[in-house]
């Protein structure tokens, strides 16, 4: 009789133990899916390549229906280059340095063209590049003449024996390669103008440094794409951190932080605050957990950024895809643009609602 009732109340005991688990993993599960942009998958994927333009404080009620419209025609022009190169059976490299090159040529995004200020009032931008079928990568950092930063990082990682430049060092490594070299006063925009302006001035007032973290928008832009042969790239460049200083340099240019790709596991390219994404190695964090721990794309990358981040004050997003042409696109911010784009379906977005 005493056994018996022994085993009643076990397994009474093992129920509401695994009843409580349960809960409990729906729950993070459901928080996680709640802040993260959806899944694409299909095993028939031929191509895919996924995008994005920065996230941070994003909201619609924001946002006028011109710049909506003018952020998501840019998106789609974007993603239209790199869908013909790849549809064509152009190489990921191609793709990656071409979409990015035109993100970099639009005022609208933190790179290149639109870069911010920094607090002497002058562009610093950095860009990386990595190809997952060996390895190889390339980076700039701090560099103020060349039009297209992301270039200059697929020069270093093709036409040097180094991974990272940066600075004027860079910009004559750059120029040496025929890289378009251009006046500094190309970079200048009054809407990255007048932010600078806006913080400086409200240094001013409190009598303390402070930079366009108040504002958490961050616009930098990044490419990752899958081509036919199997290969992945990923890629991404930005102006960094309105009102920075001391030569600031953030995780964009950070192979690991804030790009990677590996063929076995996956491409990824972050924005966000850099700081976080650079001591958590962020990039590098999605490849690790999907080949060491087992996890789907989306999952490492949900755990790291609505998880792991979020837990430690670090916002921002990633877009990442892997060898099947899974695409995931997760952030803790109020909104992303983003989009993706295989020889099945186009989709593109900003608010969390999309």
């Amino acid at each position: 009789m005493k056994d018996c009732t022994r085993k009643v109340i076990t397994c009474v005991f093992g129920f509401y133990v695994f009843f409580a688990i349960s809960c409990k993993s729906d729950s993070v599960n459901s928080d996680m899916k709640h802040t993260s942009t959806e899944q694409m998958e299909n095993n028939n994927v031929e191509y895919a390549m996924v995008i994005h333009g920065g996230a941070g404080t994003i909201l619609k009620e924001n946002m006028t229906e011109e710049l909506e419209a003018a952020y998501r025609d840019a998106l789609n022009k974007a993603l239209d280059i790199g869908n013909e190169i790849l549809k064509s059976g152009g190489s990921s490299e191609e793709a990656v340095i071409n979409t990015i090159a035109f993100m970099e040529d639009s005022p609208l995004f933190n790179a290149g063209k639109g870069s911010v200020f920094t607090h002497a009032g002058t562009n610093e931008m950095d860009a990386s590049i990595m190809r997952g079928s060996d390895l190889e990568a390339g980076a700039v950092g701090g560099i103020k003449t060349i039009k297209n930063p992301i270039k200059a990082a697929y020069a270093v990682m093709t036409q040097s024996n180094h991974v990272f430049l940066s600075g004027e060092g860079a910009e004559e490594f750059a120029e040496k390669q025929k890289l378009e070299s251009i006046d500094p006063s190309y970079f200048h925009t009054e809407k990255r103008w007048n932010s600078l302006q806006s913080i400086l001035e409200k240094e001013q007032e409190i009598g303390m440094n402070i930079t366009d973290m108040a504002d958490s928008k961050f616009g930098t832009v990044g490419a990752v794409a899958l081509d036919k042969t199997g290969n992945i790239v990923a890629g991404t460049s930005t102006g960094g951190m309105t009102n920075k200083r001391y030569g600031r340099i953030g995780d964009s240019p950070v192979i690991g932080a804030g790009t990677y790709a590996n063929n076995a596991s996956c491409g990824v390219s972050c924005t966000g605050h850099g700081e976080y994404f650079i001591r958590y190695a962020v990039a590098h964090d999605v490849s690790a957990r999907m080949i060491y721990g087992g996890k789907s794309l989306s999952d490492a990358a949900e755990e790291i950024i609505n998880l792991k981040l979020k837990e430690v004050g670090g916002a921002g997003g990633l877009i990442a895809l892997d060898k099947e042409g899974n695409v995931t696109m997760p952030f803790n911010t109020e909104g992303m643009y983003r989009g993706y784009v295989n020889n099945f379906k186009k989709y593109i977005g900003i608010y969390k609602e999309d």
